[in-house]
């Protein structure tokens, strides 16, 4: 299937069931506003989109205190199907609908994936709590809605390696949103939108096709400009306090150079 098709297939499972989604998302709006569907697409094409992910040999590892994970973005060297379903995510009428549903305006997609594209997670695999990059690859636009599709088929809650959002901040216990096969999440990115995905206790590999909108301006009038910031867990005391000192150095290198000391290579290059 193309990208049209399969975005025609998104926008219609979207729009079916837009009341109940647009209700779920108003009763979040005021910390971090969110809604998921699930049976998003088709089984047999969800079956395959998972069939069809890289090996974790084939993708980007990405290991720190903060993150351990892989990532793919050069959607070119990976199965056609992948980047058609990618650019699905960003077909015109599925995110005015999208943007409807989340009370949003001049929402955009964005062709280059700056820190979207595939993501695959391991057993001990995890993303600490953290706040997305406020901006696009340019630092033009905004960055307001991250679109999470899962695609593991038969994951389960005590699998680990599911989102976890903290609308009441980190000293919080965070609502966890199972990692669930054919299941859509669309959530909110600020500067109070702390998220994270706890650690994979499986021996399999969780599978995720990840989009961002942008938009020409900020959720909250409170919203500045922020690098990815990481904290550490409650449990996680000198991590914490070594994450926090990475972010403020960071963040002053971006007060110099504007879209930093080197172009983030984690974009598709066409």
């Amino acid at each position: 299937m193309n990208r049209a098709e399969i975005g025609h297939i998104i926008y219609k499972q979207l729009f079916e069931n837009k009341e109940v989604l647009k209700q779920q998302f108003l009763n979040s709006k005021k910390d971090i506003g969110y809604f998921y569907i699930d049976n998003l697409l088709p089984k047999d094409l969800a079956l395959e989109i998972f069939e069809k992910f890289p090996s974790t040999e084939e993708t980007v590892k990405r290991k720190s205190l903060k993150e351990y994970k892989f990532t793919a973005f050069q959607m070119n060297q990976y199965n056609a199907l992948l980047e058609e379903v990618i650019y699905g995510f960003q077909d015109e009428k599925v995110i005015k609908l999208v943007a409807e549903i989340c009370d949003l305006k001049n929402i955009y997609g964005d062709e280059f994936l700056y820190a979207g594209g595939l993501s695959l997670m391991k057993k001990d695999n995890f993303l600490n709590p953290h706040l997305d990059n406020s901006h696009d690859k340019d630092r033009s636009r905004w960055r307001v809605l991250n679109l999470l599709y899962y695609t593991t088929p038969n994951w389960e809650l005590e699998n680990g390696g599911n989102l976890e959002l903290w609308p009441k901040g980190l000293k919080e216990e965070p609502i966890t949103i199972l990692s669930k096969f054919n299941r859509l999440v669309v959530m909110t990115t600020h500067q109070k939108s702390w998220h994270s995905v706890s650690k994979v206790a499986k021996d399999a590999t969780r599978c995720c096709v990840s989009n961002y909108y942008f938009s020409d301006e900020p959720i909250l009038e409170s919203d500045s400009f922020h690098v990815t910031t990481f904290r550490g867990r409650s449990s996680e005391k000198v991590k914490d306090v070594i994450l926090q000192v990475d972010n403020n150095l960071r963040s002053g290198v971006r007060k110099i150079f504007k879209k930093g000391v080197r172009e983030n290579p984690h974009q598709y290059k066409k």
